[in-house]
């Protein structure tokens, strides 16, 4: 989800089979020349969709991950909804995004630039806690996703671990 112009792309491994989606047909313009490029012939679909209403099966793939996706969307948790749907059980979801900084210089700022950034399209004030809370995600890995770490990775468990 939130392929974009395909920057991410090269990076996984030649044996991982990729379908990409983004809600941007342009940016899948740029994408699909870095395929080409790059030489990906394990990119079998960049797709024009919406990461909230998914027109994939139920239960299609083995991993989904949503970069930089869930500050940009109206309803991040359908898009957390829809990653589970289509998403194997047993499977993962990976969520690669800013949330709310915890350190009280950069949360300041973030707070003044706020309306800004929602007029933007982007929300530098969503929890980290808040938003695993309201989606039920059973996050099992949380790290960085930079020398920063403004970006976090979120590693999930698709279907929660029943203790009886």
């Amino acid at each position: 989800m939130g392929v974009g112009t395909g920057l991410s792309l090269p990076l996984y491994p030649s044996t991982v089979r990729i379908t990409g989606i983004d809600i941007s047909k342009e940016m899948l313009d740029i994408a699909r020349e870095r395929i080409t490029q790059n030489q990906l012939p394990n990119v079998e679909e960049l797709l024009e969709m919406d990461a909230e209403k998914l027109r994939f099966a139920d239960a299609k793939f083995d991993k989904v991950i949503a970069m930089y996706v869930v500050s940009v969307v109206a309803n991040p948790i359908r898009v957390v909804e829809e990653m589970r749907r289509v998403c194997k059980p047993g499977g993962e979801l990976f969520i690669v995004n800013h949330f709310h900084s915890q350190r009280p210089v950069v949360r300041e700022l973030e707070n003044v630039f706020s309306p800004l950034s929602k007029l933007a399209g982007f929300r530098p004030d969503l929890e980290l806690d808040a938003f695993i809370r309201d989606t039920g995600l059973d996050v099992i890995e949380k790290g960085r996703a930079n020398l920063f770490g403004y970006w976090k990775i979120l590693r999930c468990r698709r279907d929660r671990i029943q203790i009886t």
